[in-house]
This record gives C-alpha cells, structure tokens and sequence, in this order.
C-alpha cells in the first residue's frame, strides 16, 4: 500500500492553477484580436457589395439608357434580389443621380 502512494503521480492544483492560469491570459490576448478581424472583413465585404452593386447599376444605365433612380428600382427590375440591399454588416447602400453607389454613413 505504501510502494502505491510513493508511484502515484498526477497533478497537484498548484499546477492546474497554472495551467488555468496561462490559457486565461491567451484567451484574452486572442478574442480582441478575433473582434477586431471580424470587423476587418464585414468592411472589405461591404467594399465588394458596393463593386458589385455599382457594376449592376452599370448595367442597368447600358440597358435603360439612364441610372435608376433607386435601389428599390434595381430589385423590381431584377438587377439586384431583395436580400441584396444591404451591406454584409447591415449597412444601407444607396444610389445617387449620377449613378453613384454609397454606403450609409461614408
């Protein structure tokens, strides 16, 4: 019974404290990080939605011979569905009377 207590090796909560303690500071080096890419790419997705909505309106000015007048327009016309008329972050985009496709707030 003794030789058993002598060989008995696991770990004492010193060492899990430690364990703990390194993958609590990990964790808060790495989740500001991860928030900060996140919004890193809703904006570049938001920057190609707004390429790809000035590239129909495009189209649209080279089939009706004029801009259209709204992005409403581009939907019921059927250069955009109506799930295209937002940014991937939720921003609105919108279309001025030069053709021009804005993002809300820039």
């Amino acid at each position: 019974m003794k030789n058993w207590l002598k060989n008995n090796q696991a770990f004492t909560l010193i060492e899990m404290m430690i364990v703990l303690l390194v993958i609590t500071v990990l964790l808060f080096i790495a989740i500001p990080n991860v928030a900060k890419q996140s919004k890193n790419i809703n904006n570049k997705g938001c920057d190609a939605f707004k390429h790809m909505v000035q590239g129909q309106v495009q189209a649209y000015r080279i089939d009706n011979n004029k801009y259209p007048d709204s992005i409403d327009t581009m939907v019921a016309d059927g250069y955009l569905r109506k799930d295209e008329t937002k940014c991937p972050g939720g921003a609105a985009i919108t279309i001025n009377g030069e053709g021009e496709v804005k993002v809300s707030g820039s």
